[in-house]
C-alpha cells in the first residue's frame, strides 16, 4: 500500500468516526430534550381564545418537579376521559386554585380566597356556570378552561380536581401555527 492509499483509508476512517460522534451526540441530545419538554397538540375549543384547535404546544415537563404550580398556569394533565382509540386524554386547562385555596363560583363569577378573579384571558361577556364553594385539598388543583361554555373541567365530576401527580407539565410555547408562535402566560 502506498502513502496515498494509507492516507485515504485514514481519512475514510476519520470521517466514519466523526459521523458516529455526531449521530451519538444527536441521540443523547434528543433524549435529554425529551426529559425536559414534550410536544402536545390542542384538541377542541375549551381553551379559546388563548389556544385554538390544532395549536402545537411545547410543555415544560420538569417545572413542577422543582417548583410549585401557580394560579394562572396553563397545564397539560392526564385525565380518565377516553379518546376514540381507548387511550386516556390529556387535557389542557388553566389552574384557578392550588391546595388550600377556597374557590367560589357564584352568579357567573369566580372567586379565589374571597377575591373576585380578574380573568382577562376570557372572551368578553364570558360567564362561569356553576355553583361551587370548596377548599382545594392537599395534592390537588382546581382547573378551568378559558372557554367556560364548552370546557369539561374541575366543575364536572368527569374531570374533577386534578392530582398534581397527573400534571404532565406547564405549557410554555405555542409553536404552530408559525404566524402565531408565542409564549403562553
Amino acid at each position: 500500500m502506498g502513502k496515498k492509499e494509507v492516507s485515504q483509508t485514514k481519512s475514510v476512517k476519520s470521517s466514519i468516526v466523526e459521523w458516529i460522534k455526531v449521530f451519538g451526540l444527536a441521540i443523547i441530545l434528543a433524549f435529554v430534550i425529551t426529559l425536559f419538554i414534550k410536544p402536545t397538540l390542542v384538541r377542541g375549543d375549551s381553551m379559546l381564545p388563548t389556544l385554538h384547535e390544532n395549536d402545537y404546544l411545547i410543555i415544560n415537563k420538569i417545572g413542577y418537579k422543582v417548583g410549585e404550580p401557580k394560579n394562572g398556569d396553563v397545564i397539560v394533565f392526564k385525565s380518565d376521559l377516553e379518546q376514540n382509540d381507548g387511550t386516556n386524554k390529556d387535557l389542557v386547562k388553566r389552574i384557578i386554585g392550588i391546595e388550600g385555596d377556597r374557590i367560589i363560583i357564584k352568579d357567573g363569577k369566580v372567586y379565589v380566597n374571597d377575591k373576585l378573579l380578574n380573568e382577562t384571558y376570557l372572551s368578553q361577556g364570558m360567564d362561569t356556570k356553576g355553583d361551587i364553594d370548596l377548599v382545594v385539598p392537599q395534592g390537588k388543583l382546581f382547573v378551568l378552561g378559558d372557554n367556560r361554555e364548552v370546557s369539561l373541567d374541575s366543575r364536572y365530576e368527569q374531570v374533577g380536581l386534578v392530582d398534581i401527580s397527573d400534571v404532565e407539565g406547564k405549557v410554555l410555547i405555542r409553536l404552530y401555527p408559525f404566524n402565531d408562535i408565542s409564549l403562553i402566560k
